[in-house]
Formats: C-alpha cells, sequence, structure tokens
C-alpha cells in the first residue's frame, strides 16, 4: 500500500453549468465513477458518470472518495465535471479523502506481526492520517493450542502502541463483540479499512453492516495467508459514515518516502527529535542523541526502534540499487 497525502490537491476543473450537483464517487469500475448525490441517504442509487475528457488531457483522474461536480446527461446517466478540493489521497489504493485509517490486524491466523503493523504506520504517518488498530478475531485468541501466545500479542500491541497515542480496539466477527463500538468511533469518518490479506476485513465489514455480505475467504492452510477477496475500491455507506473496502495488502515498499522523512514517521521520534544534538539526526549513531536515550531508559519500544532500523536499512538498500 503507498500512502501519500495530497493536501487541497484538486484541479480547478469546474463548469459554470447552473445543472451541475456535487455528490461523492462511492465506486469507479469499467470506466464509470458512480456517484452518490450529496445529502443523499444511504439505500439511495448511486449515478452512473462517465470523467470528462479534460481529466485525462491533464494526467488526472477522479478517485473514489472524491467529492465531484456532475451534471445529468440525456440517456440518464452523468459526466463528472470537477473534481472538488481534496483533504488526502492514497496511492495504492487509489482513494481520496479519507480521514480515518483502521488498520486490521488479526491476533492469530495469520499471526500479528508487528513489524507489519509498523510498516503500515509510517505510510499512514506520511499521509497525516490518523490511525486506528483494530485486533480482530478476538475470539481466537481463547481457543486453539496458540491461546497464550494470541493473548500475550494483544497485550504487547496495547503495551506498545496506547502510551503513543495510538488508538486499539479488539473485535470479534463471529461473536460480534466491539463491533458497536467501532461502528460508533467510524461515524462522520470516511475512513479506510487496510491490512494483511486474511485478517478478516470483508468478515468485520459484514458484521458492522448488516446484509452486506461481501466475499470472504479462509486462509490457505499451506500458505498461512488469506486469499484477496476485494478486486476494487469502494465506499460502504455506513449511515453517518463511509468506510473504503479495499484489496489486501502483504507487501509494502517505501516508493514514496524519503530516508530523511522515516523518523517523522515513527510519532514518539518525532516528538524528541529536537532534542538530538543534530538537526538531521537519523538516531542510528549519533552522539547526544534523544532517540538513542530514550531508547536506553525503556521509553521506546525496543521493538519500534527495530524495525525503524530495518526499515532504515531497507530504504538504503533500495537506492543503491536504483
Amino acid at each position: 500500500m503507498t500512502v501519500q497525502s495530497r493536501k487541497n490537491s484538486s484541479n480547478s476543473n469546474s463548469s459554470n453549468s447552473s445543472n451541475n450537483q456535487v455528490g461523492r464517487i462511492v465506486k469507479a469500475l469499467s470506466g464509470y465513477y458512480y456517484v452518490l448525490p450529496e445529502g443523499a441517504d444511504k439505500d439511495s442509487a448511486p449515478i452512473q458518470c462517465r470523467g470528462r475528457g479534460i481529466f485525462k488531457k491533464r494526467g488526472e483522474s477522479p478517485l473514489v472518495g472524491d467529492l465531484v461536480e456532475y451534471g445529468a446527461t440525456e440517456n440518464g446517466e452523468g459526466t463528472v465535471n470537477a473534481i472538488l478540493p481534496r483533504t488526502s489521497e492514497l496511492i495504492r489504493p487509489q482513494v481520496a479523502n479519507i480521514d480515518l485509517a483502521v488498520l486490521v490486524f488479526s491476533i492469530t491466523e495469520p499471526s500479528l506481526n508487528l513489524s507489519l503493523l509498523d510498516k503500515f504506520l509510517v505510510h499512514i504517518e506520511h499521509a497525516g492520517i490518523q490511525a486506528l488498530l483494530c485486533l480482530s478475531k478476538q475470539d481466537l485468541a481463547h481457543e486453539g493450542a496458540d491461546t497464550e501466545e494470541a493473548q500475550h500479542m494483544m497485550q504487547e500491541v496495547k503495551r506498545i502502541y496506547e502510551p503513543i497515542g495510538y488508538e486499539v480496539m479488539t473485535t470479534s466477527s463471529r461473536q460480534g463483540a466491539g463491533t458497536g463500538t467501532l461502528l460508533e468511533r467510524l461515524q462522520g469518518h470516511l475512513s479506510v479499512f487496510a491490512g494483511q490479506s486474511g485478517v478478516g476485513k470483508s468478515s468485520l465489514l459484514n458484521a458492522l453492516v448488516p446484509g452486506l455480505s461481501l466475499e470472504t475467504n479462509a486462509i490457505s492452510n499451506k500458505l498461512g495467508r488469506g486469499k484477496h477477496t476485494t478486486r476494487h475500491v469502494e465506499l460502504i455507506n455506513i449511515g453517518g459514515g463511509y468506510v473504503a473496502d479495499t484489496p489486501g495488502f502483504s507487501q509494502l515498499d517505501f516508493t514514496e518516502l524519503g530516508i530523511e522523512e522515516l523518523g517523522s514517521c515513527f510519532r514518539e521520534m518525532r516528538e524528541l527529535s529536537s532534542n538530538c544534538k543534530f538537526r538531521g539526526c537519523t538516531h542510528m549513531h549519533e552522539p547526544e542523541c534523544a532517540v538513542l536515550d530514550a531508547l536506553e531508559d525503556g521509553i521506546i519500544a525496543s521493538s519500534r526502534y527495530e524495525h525503524y532500523s530495518q526499515f532504515m536499512a531497507e530504504m538504503k538498500d533500495k537506492k543503491r540499487r536504483y
């Protein structure tokens, strides 16, 4: 998943036609944009629209999540005429105006991977989007042979991430535990559900929205990971908010992130960096580094710093190769 914030990155292709209406793109598929009129209730059908040719000429593209101006055409469809200002933009998956990222990680099946969780958080922090950590499959922490390890990991996530300001929720789609609290938390937001394939994102959305019936797949016993069940980005109206159901992710890279930006994507390091002796401190070897001092004092979790070091090495290796 590549995440990049593009504040107010919209174009100004606005048409002067008095017939223009404002709506939100809730799905893009096969060259069509499906626009839900602003103020429409959750049961309203979106209008099937084509984009104006001017977008292609300018190298621009309307995205799911965009607020747009559109006009009706004679055949009962519509045309997207202008994209209104964006507050954020995710590059992969392509979706705009997200203000809350729900990072769904299962307690087990597949096993909770803190390195991957930190990699997702780096991308979300870089985009300037608020993150919520959702630990799914809570019921499995009390079943099977790995219950002790699953419960330990659940506590570790809370121990590491809550003190640095991340909100952590636990849910069980099968039992319905935590889903009401999560639904309430999503109200008023345009959220994206992201996380490793097979962690139960679609199952969780099905539990949040009765009758939704998104396709789900079981974990592959051979590979230990889930199959991708979502093929395109689509906004789900949850009544008082939207959730973007996106394709599953198992690989992330740092293509859009500079080495010098990595430290600022670890919020506890970002807060300490002003106390480092050297401006532009990499927190790797410099003397009088506030981050290294905090690590030695146990203020920064060792796993977080270890992952920071891993990501730094990965980025430097890519830079050498390219």
